[in-house]
């Protein structure tokens, strides 16, 4: 299994990138992994956002589609793509340590 090291911490990932065991993920973490997917750095909309698709994934067992992110997260579709291009929640997911959710290609 291939690993990545985020705040000095070794973490095992997938082949895409996504953490295999979300419980290794820190908060420290995810500035790291949106630089290395170029994000850039991380707003108070975007923390809103990771920190949703985290709560989801510990409610549901999975982080929510596009659709639903962008009706129950407080950030709005046009925004969500501003700030995590290239696919807003297998982008998020990744940066909250989440596995890639049901429906992303």
């Amino acid at each position: 299994m291939p690993t990545r090291t985020y705040a000095d911490i070794e973490v095992e990932v997938d082949a895409e990138g996504f953490f295999t065991d979300p419980s290794t993920w820190q908060e420290g973490m995810a500035p790291e992994i949106a630089r290395e997917a170029g994000v850039g750095e991380l707003t108070d909309r975007h923390w809103q956002v990771i920190k949703f698709m985290r709560h989801q994934y510990e409610e549901s067992g999975s982080g929510p589609t596009v659709r639903v992110l962008g009706k129950t997260s407080g950030v709005g579709i046009k925004e969500l793509y501003q700030l995590f291009p290239r696919g807003p929640a297998k982008l998020a997911a990744r940066i909250a340590g989440i596995p890639k959710p049901r429906g992303c290609i």
